[in-house]
């Protein structure tokens, strides 16, 4: 199905460790994420809090496992900061991941944010940004500013699109994917993302796969998705709630998001992503578990 030299398996380490909300995983070191990461199968992986600020000291622990990197989540201000700032940051970034050898970053615009507001509905009361025309323009231009850098260092930029933000619905998503620059905007592709906001992934996926710069194979309990929207969750509330999980083990149906990946002949990184609390979920058996599904689904 897919070409194991142009298609990668990687995992995020936000089963192990949750930026939102550190005290989740809190007791896992760095050390034990990469090595359960490699011992699951994995040989990639995204940033997470526990990983060392030294771009030399990381990769060589990585490299002594067989890992690399993948990419990483950055979050851009381009609506509530100067431009210039904004790239600043964004070169930086940009300068880490290059000394560490990946060459894809992960951008959500986080002005205006609910995702990390832990008493915020994210499903009812209207609570999330809706951007009024000015600030469309503004955005979409700074998300091609930011892509045009990147192209010229040899990086993909691939908008994250996430709960809780400017760009949730696929309407929001259709909007920015029209109003951006295919050379310099690519979409990092995420199921559960699509799943939780109501909106169908594999329609999606059909409409930008030849876009699709990073995927997030996430899966969704829809169960708790109800909860969260009966019981006014915000997204933390959802994902301590376990909302999300990996690949099979949730309802989400991978195998015609697979073949569409497969028949547009995409090339990149099948990342497994699933933010999970670690004291419920052990994070090297739902590791194993993704990765099983993966094999038995795709032959990767």
């Amino acid at each position: 199905m897919f070409d194991p030299k142009n298609v990668s398996l990687g995992i995020a380490p936000i089963g192990w460790c949750n930026d939102d909300m550190p005290e989740l995983g809190g007791e896992n070191t760095f050390q034990q994420i990469v090595s359960e990461m490699a011992l699951a199968g994995f040989t990639g992986c995204e940033i997470g809090n526990k990983y060392p600020k030294d771009p030399a000291e990381l990769k060589k622990a990585l490299d002594l496992r067989g890992m690399r990197i993948a990419s990483r989540w950055y979050s851009s201000f381009i609506l509530t900061r100067p431009i210039e700032e904004e790239i600043a940051d964004f070169t930086a970034n940009l300068d880490f991941l290059a000394a560490v050898g990946a060459n894809c970053i992960n951008v959500s615009e986080q002005s205006y944010s609910i995702q990390g507001q832990m008493d915020t509905p994210v499903l009812t009361g209207g609570h999330k940004h809706v951007m009024n025309d000015e600030e469309w323009d503004r955005f979409c231009a700074g998300l091609n500013t930011l892509g045009k850098i990147a192209v010229e260092r040899g990086f993909k930029l691939c908008f994250h699109h996430h709960m809780g933000t400017v760009v949730q619905t696929s309407e929001e998503t259709d909007r920015m994917m029209a109003n951006t620059d295919p050379r310099y905007v690519f979409l990092c592709y995420d199921t559960g993302h699509f799943t939780f906001a109501g909106e169908d992934p594999l329609a999606m996926l059909k409409k930008y796969v030849d876009r699709v710069g990073h995927v997030h194979l996430k899966d969704m309990r829809l169960p708790v998705v109800e909860e969260a929207r009966k019981n006014n969750w915000s997204f933390l509330q959802a994902v301590r709630n376990g909302a999300f999980t990996v690949p099979g083990d949730g309802d989400v149906d991978f195998d015609p998001v697979f073949k569409v990946l497969s028949d547009a002949g995409y090339q990149g990184w099948l990342l497994v992503e699933a933010e999970q609390d670690p004291a419920k979920a052990n994070p090297l058996e739902y590791a194993m578990k993704g990765r099983k599904y993966i094999r038995e689904h795709t032959g990767l």
